[in-house]
């Protein structure tokens, strides 16, 4: 044991590295023992013998190590670079950062009082001087821009409100009251929070440094005290959390409006021009018509694809904020007003599915921020004297509701609103039936669209969607931003190239050339009752007053019969509507049950009955219920009249839904349980290669053919709020269609519930699969908001200030922001031989809390662009997008998801 005590040992083992380190620890301890016990000469000798042992890379290493430790010189750059660069380096600074930089010394404040770096700030906001400085005089610039911004007219909301006017409702003296003194409390708290952000910047940072630069919010000590309630409510660390991430909120690029209470992403200068600038007479025929589309729209490539020629279309993804669509909106317009506005996006009778979080319905349009963005809206567009007017492309015509909601935000805009009726039911059929008002001669899907390739997207919507998945899918990695685009395109021209849909098109124009003949015919017949009527009442000598009373009730005759027209043929259209229905239902029962039942009567079974009965007896049982259904509705259009009732119909086929529960509680089982049997049984699958995708299941198969009953319920809404919307208030039918469409909506309400559940966790199970090393992301209520590929890049000196600071580009990420956490991950390509194709992997970084993220903007610079820095409990990224939209969408989503996830 003796041999193997290495104390004071000189022998160095180089081929056993565990005891080559133990040595290398004990000898550096005894070294450093001694170098305790020296005196101070002692150790400079040591110091001069131990550097002249020492490598050139080692001495450079030592130089390093110094220069990062302590500043090796302190000079004035100032007083050492020749004036004009100074003077250029000064040129980027704000005017509060130069009035800053000017209490340094006394070559500073010379240097930044210099007319030349003072007159382009005033000249850029038209301030000229009213006299022409001296040749020895300087700070004249200085001294006029403070004096202009002295005397800028600063108005709160209250004074806006009177000098311009409001939208709001008049207040009692009481609420006026009220809102004074909150108004008082709360300019009184900002000011003393200033004042003591002031008071703290003093103390801890250098007079130099600016307090308006944003990477002083994370920074504790810089924050504004915290109330006593919050620190008792919760705990000191958690409130001090809360409230950095919400000044960091606060501290990112915005742009106020005009009345101050919103804010969006900024505008680059290069395509700002101002929103009104064509608003003169010369430049209204020139205005161009404006077209919203949804990503959430199935097969939006092909929408595209149909908009005509002239026409301005932006597509926006449903995962963006209101401030962010305003900002699309602004940047296609180029400054211009838009004769009109179409909108094409998701939603029902009742409400928009505008944006994520954002249905638009009569309870939550006087919002501040929904409104704010209607008004801005309604500036974008043409008033409605010179023919103005805003489509919505989802069928609020078809509601009261809906109907509402058009006539609220015309009074908050003073825009005309339209939307289709919605009497057509099928895959987004209503966008081609009757709008609301007929002062344009035509509809207005005609005035964006190309009508015959609009009619061939909704007849095809499922198949075009379905294909379009795989399409994206492939495209993606070759185009990016290009996609939206170019694949619309070539999808779009192929499918028109190849499909001859000519014939079906003609003969429509045809019978729509008939319908319109006999709605003009129907017209002069009620026109030539009346004037009848009148000539009558005119030989009858009638006095004046008999006339007058007599023609207001031929108009409310001709009102009342127009109105039972067509609420009748809502009610014809609910007849043929469920006759199809029904006749889907007849597929599954007549080709495939039969069948299958059958052969297992003959001992030669296809399938088990326990399989048949786990398929089919749901289906099969809501067959029964609709047929019911069906039966009593043609028994009740037999002989219809103004004065029968279809919802007592209805509500009693509502009080039946529980079938139809059955059927969707045991969906998931029913396709799984028909994948097994096709995968394990060859007889079940040559049986469904037989049948499926042929004439007589109208080119689909059994999956799809069970789509239907949950597609079925929108429709029911529709033409339910249809016939509301034509029966009479006193009509006897009103009160048993509110309670038909209650109990409709509410069961429509639990069947959107179960697909955005299995929706959200099939999303979450494809992310968790391509990100490596990624944790469980499933659970209750979380969902993703939206993806951003970004570039991390790392500061070389993060000690001088933000526009001279240089960044290298170190890894590329991709984050994935949901709406309680942001996900980081790392991104990479793999490329394949001989192929063009790559592969995109992931790899888990970090995951970290939306309440405890902190985001810090990066002022653009000549040595960087779009970055900002997220900055977690424990790592900091320093991340960089490639395109300036992308970084303003991006933080506002963000902010957005932060704030929500604050308030739960």
């Amino acid at each position: 044991m003796e041999s193997f005590h290495t104390r004071f040992s000189a022998w160095t083992p180089f081929s056993n590295k565990s005891l080559n380190r133990q040595l290398f620890q004990e000898r550096v301890a005894l070294i450093s023992h001694w170098f305790d016990l020296w005196t101070n000469k002692q150790r400079q000798e040591f110091l001069f013998a131990i550097f002249l042992r020492c490598t050139k890379s080692q001495l450079r290493f030592v130089q390093d190590w110094f220069s990062e430790r302590m500043q090796v010189a302190k000079v004035d750059f100032s007083t050492v670079l020749p004036r004009f660069i100074s003077l250029y380096i000064f040129s980027f600074l704000s005017p509060k950062d130069l009035c800053a930089a000017a209490q340094v010394s006394w070559p500073w404040k010379f240097l930044t009082e210099q007319d030349r770096l003072w007159m382009p700030k005033c000249v850029k906001f038209g301030w000229f001087l009213p006299y022409t400085p001296t040749d020895n005089e300087y700070g004249a610039w200085k001294r006029h821009y403070i004096a202009c911004v002295s005397h800028l007219d600063w108005l709160t909301p209250r004074e806006a409100a009177a000098t311009y006017g409001t939208l709001n409702e008049p207040k009692t003296e009481d609420e006026e009251l009220l809102e004074r003194q909150r108004e008082k409390c709360l300019r009184k708290r900002i000011w003393e929070k200033i004042a003591l952000r002031k008071k703290e910047l003093f103390k801890v940072r250098p007079p130099w440094v600016s307090g308006t630069c944003c990477s002083s919010v994370l920074k504790p000590r810089c924050q504004p005290r915290l109330s006593q309630t919050v620190r008792e409510r919760v705990g000191l660390h958690e409130a001090l959390e809360k409230q950095l991430v919400l000044t960091s909120l606060e501290t990112l690029p915005k742009r106020s409006n005009i009345s101050g209470s919103h804010s969006y992403p900024l505008l680059s200068k290069k395509n700002w021009h101002g929103v009104h600038k064509n608003d003169d007479s010369s430049s209204y025929a020139l205005r161009p018509h404006f077209m919203l589309i949804s990503s959430r729209i199935p097969a939006y490539e092909m929408v595209v694809e149909s908009v005509k020629a002239g026409v301005v279309s932006v597509v926006y993804e449903h995962s963006v904020t209101l401030e962010s669509l305003l900002y699309l909106i602004e940047k296609a317009l180029d400054g211009q007003k838009a004769q009109s506005i179409g909108i094409f996006s998701d939603g029902d009778s009742r409400e928009i599915n505008l944006l994520q979080g954002y249905k638009i319905g009569v309870k939550n349009l006087l919002r501040p921020e929904v409104r704010d963005f209607w008004e801005k809206l309604g500036s974008y567009v043409a008033t409605e004297e010179e023919g103005g007017h805003v489509d919505f492309f989802v069928p609020l015509g078809a509601s009261e509701a809906g109907i509402e909601v058009l006539s609220q935000l015309s009074q908050l805009t003073g825009t005309f609103f339209t939307a289709p009726t919605g009497i057509a039911t099928g895959s987004y059929q209503h966008i081609l039936s009757d709008w609301l008002g007929s002062q344009w001669g035509k509809a207005p899907s005609s005035i964006y669209f190309c009508e015959s390739k609009l009619q061939t997207w909704s007849s095809f919507t499922d198949f075009l969607e379905e294909t379009l998945k795989t399409v994206r899918k492939q495209l993606y990695p070759f185009f990016k931003e290009l996609q939206k685009s170019i694949s619309g395109r070539m999808i779009g021209q192929f499918m028109f190239d190849t499909m001859g849909m000519t014939n079906i098109l003609n003969n429509q124009d045809t019978a729509q050339a008939l319908a319109d003949g006999l709605m003009e015919l129907s017209k002069e017949d009620s026109e030539r009752n009346v004037v009848e009527d009148n000539s009558w009442d005119t030989k009858s000598r009638l006095s004046k007053n008999d006339l007058n009373f007599e023609a207001l009730i031929n108009l409310e005759r001709i009102l009342q019969k127009d109105s039972a027209e067509k609420r009748a043929r809502v009610v014809r259209e609910l007849l043929q509507s469920e006759r199809k229905y029904v006749q889907i239902l007849e597929i599954v029962r007549d080709v495939y049950v039969a069948p299958l039942k059958a052969a297992l009567s003959s001992n030669r079974a296809i399938l088990s009955a326990a399989n048949i009965q786990i398929i089919f007896c749901d289906i099969l049982q809501i067959l029964s219920l609709n047929r019911k259904f069906l039966d009593n509705l043609r028994d009740r259009l037999q002989e219809w009249g103004p004065a029968h009732c279809v919802g007592e119909i209805v509500t009693k086929f509502g009080s039946q839904l529980n079938t139809y529960t059955n059927f969707f509680n045991n969906y998931p089982v029913i396709l799984k349980t028909i994948e097994k049997c096709r995968e394990m049984i060859p007889a079940f699958r040559t049986f469904l290669k037989r049948h499926d995708k042929t004439i007589v299941t109208k080119m689909l198969s059994l999956p799809e053919l069970l789509l239907y009953p949950s597609r079925r319920f929108e429709e029911y809404l529709n033409l339910l709020y249809a016939v509301r919307l034509h029966t009479p208030a006193e009509h006897v039918d009103r009160g048993d269609l509110t309670t038909a469409i209650d109990q409709i909506k509410k069961y429509k309400g639990y069947i959107d519930q179960m697909k955005q559940n299995i929706n959200m966790k099939d999303h979450l199970s494809d992310i968790q699969r391509i990100i490596w090393g990624c944790p469980t992301l499933s659970e209750v209520n979380r969902y993703l908001i939206r993806v951003q590929d970004v570039a991390q890049l790392h500061c070389c000196d993060e000690e001088i200030s933000f526009s001279l600071r240089l960044y290298e580009h170190i890894h590329d990420l991709s984050l994935f922001l949901f709406n309680d956490a942001l996900l980081i991950s790392s991104r990479g390509t793999s490329h394949t031989p001989f192929e063009r194709t790559s592969k995109t992997t992931y790899q888990f970084i970090a995951s970290v809390a939306l309440h405890r993220l902190l985001i810090e903007n990066i002022p653009d610079s000549k040595y960087v662009k779009n970055a900002f820095i997220l900055q977690g409990p424990k790592y900091k990224w320093i991340c960089a997008t490639e395109i300036e939209d992308d970084k303003f969408l991006w933080l506002s989503v963000l902010r957005n998801a932060i704030k929500s996830s604050m308030e739960k």
